[in-house]
């Protein structure tokens, strides 16, 4: 509640500087590595929309779609360079540039049990958006500034060609993953392929892969992936907590005024709670959708998927963390904040559970 009184508080005061006519108006161009067919590229769309209201369309934001300048993997670079002036992307994207990039926004495990408000709370109270312009302005020398924008709720298992039914029943499947979560399967023996979005429903349609994820029902159905694959299985531990990023070019962002910055940040803040509010809704409508009109079958994750996604990635992490000093210091500063927030959170608040099966007990 802290962050968003101060984004509200930080707003007010600055409407009615940016509404007098000393306000000359700027327009910026971002690339969305999200299609135009997603929920995040539309949480992308309102984060521009209330930039635009709050400064009196002084500064106007157009989002693009994914592949618009350049592809979804090269946004990074393209904002470095100032092809674009900003992007909507993901920082697990940029896996093979830096290990430590998977730490943020798309964590598997959380991560140490967090979850969304956890680690959102690490990323603005916890020293992780210090550590997150660490990683792009000192590890990887990108001329860029990181903000997280859009939360996309808990990730779920995925879809696959056939029925699954352990851990060991991944084997040899070729399914779409990214970023950490593909080596975590991968230590079950699939076979990941790693993909943008918009590219993964005429993969499956191709043949290409037998299996994917992305993100959640609503998010799913609303790219198509219920027109390919007819088994989805839910939850997951691969990325409970994940929000994804918005890029700015360093030099675009330094020549903004004070107060456009900080409605852009402000704005990103909104944005992002407000995508993680509505989710819940969308997936439910979702769900019903998906097995009445589409003849999808939604299963529960087998248990023992659950716990070795966990397992495997704690292999990871300490074998990466062995080996690398930046990933062990982001690593590390998650830890240190999660062994207070997860233990606190746990004893103040009574387990999920207990309210849901009270009134909505599961069917069986």
């Amino acid at each position: 509640m802290n962050l968003l009184l101060r984004s509200i508080l930080a707003v007010s005061a600055l409407l009615a500087m940016v509404m007098t006519p000393g306000f000359a108006q700027t327009k910026l161009r971002f690339q969305s590595a999200f299609p135009q067919s997603s929920l995040i590229f539309e949480n992308g769309k309102f984060f521009s929309e209330r930039v635009k209201a709050m400064t009196g369309g002084k500064l106007q934001i157009e989002i693009m779609p994914a592949g618009a300048i350049v592809a979804p993997f090269e946004a990074l670079d393209a904002v470095h360079k100032g092809v674009v002036d900003g992007a909507h992307s993901a920082a697990g994207y940029w896996l093979g540039k830096h290990r430590a990039a998977g730490l943020f926004g798309s964590t598997p495990g959380g991560p140490f049990g967090m979850d969304f408000i956890d680690y959102a709370g690490w990323l603005h109270d916890g020293g992780g958006l210090e550590l997150y312009r660490e990683l792009y302005q000192k590890e990887l020398k990108r001329n860029v500034v990181p903000f997280p924008l859009t939360a996309t709720g808990y990730q779920v298992l995925g879809w696959f060609k056939t029925p699954i039914k352990n851990w060991d029943d991944l084997k040899g499947r070729k399914c779409r993953q990214t970023s950490f979560t593909a080596e975590v399967f991968g230590r079950a023996g699939m076979k990941p392929v790693n993909m943008p979005a918009g590219e993964i429903v005429p993969a499956g349609e191709r043949g290409v892969i037998e299996c994917a994820e992305f993100s959640g029902p609503a998010e799913d159905m609303k790219i198509g992936f219920q027109a390919v694959w007819k088994n989805f299985y839910m939850p997951s531990m691969h990325e409970p907590a994940t929000i994804v990023e918005l890029l700015v070019n360093g030099d675009v962002w330094n020549k903004l005024s004070p107060e456009y910055r900080e409605i852009i940040q402000s704005a990103a803040t909104e944005a992002t709670f407000r995508a993680q509010m509505i989710v819940n809704k969308l997936n439910a409508n979702a769900i019903e959708e998906l097995k009445t009109k589409h003849g999808v079958s939604i299963q529960r994750t087998p248990p023992d998927i659950l716990t070795n996604i966990l397992k495997a990635w704690d292999e990871i992490a300490q074998e990466e963390s062995a080996k690398n000093p930046f990933f062990k210091k982001v690593y590390d500063s998650q830890r240190a904040y999660a062994s207070k927030v997860v233990p606190a959170r746990r004893a103040v608040q009574a387990p999920y559970a207990v309210g849901a099966d009270h009134y909505w007990p599961e069917k069986k």
